[in-house]
């Protein structure tokens, strides 16, 4: 076998870069263009230069060096003397066998090069890195000059490769968009999508994209158009019908808000009293810092000072109450919600990156201020959260309230501080009016009360209810004794919560036994409830729940009641030390469980926005509910719920809320699922899928050796159309 090449370091000293993307041409080190010579030359350099190092037959390179084809040898082997002569010193050419290979680095080549970015871009996609893959994407596809392998010869082989590397092409065009779109970059990219459709009528990953982009940009009835525009084409092109992602994508532009809008600040039900000025203070501040933080003990009114001063803010406003939620890890999530965004958005390509990533790309070049709201039990979660917006996020302001500071760098700290004397007053005459009117206070007395209550104003506003039915001077004797006594047993609780921590004591004490009772069962709920639920799993009657609502333990607001985050986590030391824990968990979970069930037909229907509703409000106690059921070892009940839940999630684009639930109970439960669950479980792995698919936190166990026939055939959660048979199938 003869070999010719020259020596590698010959060539690596001049050094040559190849393109086949468009014409084939060979450059210097110095970028200059390199003489080739003729078409047949330049078409057998195409053909070796396809996958440098492979060999290729003779006859192929016969067939593909011009029209007619070179098929003498010995015009071959000429051909191939004169192109060693062009390429001189920058590759070598080899004879191998019955064919030739030309030796040259696989990078020194274009369409390498394209290659190698266009996977690293599919990688940074994958993983979240929408920046990265946007940036290496667009670098490949700038190496195009023209079709592929524009000079090769018409040949079957030749036309193949082309076909490759322009599908290739197409792909990444479409995964840039992809990655335009998750940075927000929706409106630029419309009319680049519109093009490539119209070239491109059969291809519904561009269909889909255009419908998202158009969709993000206020133009859902255009979206719309798009999809009827290519289900048409398949349908008189292909004889068929969209595939079931596109389709799905369809069902999702029907139902979704186009213009969906943040949670707005909560309406103050009473008079603000005693902080006008330090609402000044505080937009002030707001208007020379970023970030600002409100601190000060429980009670002390900082949430209500911060919707204040949202009152008087002049941009948009997202007000998000952190209190319910106990998952650090889910606090991205909660302020998609927050926003009216989906976990995972519109889109049809599996996987659509951190929830973090999703509110830079969302927030990116919005102006907002964003009010967190209760931050202490989540603080290092909210703390990073809230700084890798900020610094992507220019005209972001983040307005927090917390009994500590978040650590962020640029933070500015506002110590809120109980009420003057004068306002503690005025705060409480104003209260005690409202429950007796004709209320003539006495200075003194009040004064003594408000001393005693150190002037917060949630222990201010609670003591003032007391006088429906307590005298002021009985008030402030029963009000001093009282925080004396609890003070002196409470001394392993943390400072700033002992007298906040007395006055709810001693509002218990007032309670009736029934009032009490029903009041530490209602601890059970997260997020309030409807007065249905609350009958059931605080086992009593209307009139005691409108009695705790009349004693300021519950509110009622929007047709349900709730009570405050303080009083609650009293009520349930209260319901641990009755010893009821377990039974009222166990009918929180079943009512939860009951919703559940009732709603999950009606979803499927034209009655689903008004049962989503109601799902809605209830998404913190359903989380909740199966959350004591893992842990309690109720296995059986915490599949149903989330069985009973699954399709509400998935409608809402947030499946992956009870991921880690899901990975506990695979975990608890082992490789078989327990006994008359077998749907139930199937439900739980699909779950456990969808949050990984979109990067989810949770982690994922090793996949049951018995999964049922539903979790084995199926790879993704079915649309809602799809899941009566699914179930029925399962």
């Amino acid at each position: 076998m003869r070999v010719d090449h020259h020596p590698p370091a010959l060539w690596i000293i001049t050094h040559m870069r190849f393109g086949i993307l468009g014409g084939t041409l060979m450059w210097g080190d110095d970028g200059a263009e390199v003489s080739l010579g003729g078409p047949a030359r330049r078409a057998l350099l195409t053909l070796l230069l396809v996958r440098p190092g492979d060999v290729v037959p003779a006859d192929r390179l016969a067939d593909g060096t011009g029209p007619q084809g070179t098929p003498s040898p010995h015009a071959l082997q000429s051909q191939i003397s004169r192109l060693r002569s062009a390429l001189g010193e920058a590759a070598a050419i080899e004879r191998t066998g019955a064919g030739y290979r030309l030796v040259v680095p696989v990078d020194d080549i274009d369409a390498g090069r394209f290659e190698r970015l266009a996977e690293q871009g599919r990688t940074a996609l994958r993983e979240g890195e929408a920046q990265r893959a946007a940036a290496l994407l667009q670098e490949a596809l700038e190496l195009w000059r023209g079709p592929a392998l524009a000079d090769a010869a018409d040949s079957e082989p030749a036309r193949a490769a082309a076909a490759r590397l322009e599908e290739l092409r197409l792909s990444v065009h479409e995964d840039r968009i992809e990655a335009a779109l998750r940075l927000g970059e929706h409106r630029a990219v419309v009319p680049e999508l519109r093009e490539l459709l119209d070239r491109h009528p059969l291809r519904e990953r561009l269909a889909a994209l255009l419908m998202r982009a158009l969709f993000a940009d206020g133009g859902q009835a255009e979206a719309l158009v798009v999809f009827e525009r290519t289900r048409r084409h398949l349908a008189e092109e292909l004889g068929t019908d969209p595939s079931a992602e596109l389709v799905g994508l369809h069902h999702e532009l029907l139902s979704a808000d186009p213009s969906p809008s943040p949670i707005a600040p909560p309406a103050p039900l009473t008079a603000f009293v005693g902080r006008a000025g330090e609402v000044a203070a505080i937009a002030e501040l707001l208007g020379e810092a970023r970030l600002v933080t409100l601190t000060g003990p429980g009670g002390v009114g900082k949430t209500r000072l911060a919707v204040e001063v949202c009152a008087a803010e002049t941009q948009q406003v997202c007000f998000m109450e952190l209190g319910a939620l106990r998952d650090g890890a889910l606090v991205p999530q909660a302020l998609l919600r927050a926003l009216g965004l989906r976990e995972r958005g519109l889109h049809v390509a599996a996987g659509d990156g951190d929830p973090l990533e999703r509110l830079v790309a969302a927030l990116s070049g919005r102006a907002l201020l964003l009010v967190l709201d209760n931050c202490e039990h989540l603080v290092e979660e909210v703390a990073a959260s809230a700084a890798r917006l900020l610094a992507a996020c220019p005209r972001l302001k983040v307005l927090a309230t917390s009994r500590e500071a978040l650590g962020v760098i640029g933070e500015h700290l506002h110590p809120v501080r109980p009420l003057d004397d004068g306002a503690a007053v005025e705060l409480f005459t104003a209260r005690a009016r409202a429950v007796r009117r004709g209320f003539v206070p006495d200075p003194q007395a009040v004064r003594r009360v408000c001393v005693a209550l150190d002037n917060l104003p949630l222990a201010i506003e609670l003591a003032a209810a007391r006088l429906r039915t307590v005298g002021l001077d009985e008030l402030a004797a029963r009000l001093t004794d009282r925080l004396a006594v609890a003070a002196r047993g409470t001394r392993a609780v943390d400072e700033r919560h002992r007298t906040l921590r007395s006055v709810i004591a001693w509002s218990w004490d007032l309670l009736s036994g029934p009032e009490a009772r029903a009041a530490r069962r209602f601890a059970v709920f997260a997020e309030g409830a409807g007065v249905e639920s609350a009958l059931r799993v605080c086992d009593t009657d209307e009139e005691t729940l409108e009695s705790l609502a009349d004693k300021s333990l519950l509110e009622w607001a929007g047709g349900r009641y709730r009570m405050l985050a303080t009083i609650r986590a009293y009520a349930g030391e209260r319901l641990d030390a009755a010893g009821e824990t377990a039974a009222v968990r166990q009918a929180h979970a079943r009512t939860l469980l009951e919703l559940a069930r009732a709603a999950e037909p009606w979803l499927r229907r034209h009655e689903q926005l008004g049962w989503l509703a109601v799902l809605a409000a209830e998404h913190s106690d359903l989380v909740a509910a199966v959350e004591w059921a893992v842990a309690a070892g109720e296995t059986g009940a915490a599949a149903e719920l989330l069985a009973s839940a699954s399709t509400y999630l998935w409608i809402r684009g947030v499946s992956g809320a009870l991921a880690q639930q899901a990975a506990a109970l695979l975990d608890a439960v082992g490789d078989a699922p327990p006994d008359g669950h077998d749907e139930a479980y199937a439900i739980c792995v699909l779950c456990l899928a969808s949050r990984a698919r979109c990067g989810g936190g949770a982690s994922t166990p090793t996949a049951p050796r018995a999964m049922p026939r539903r979790a084995a055939a199926t790879s993704a959660p079915e649309t809602p159309s799809d899941h009566r048979t699914s179930r029925q199938d399962a």
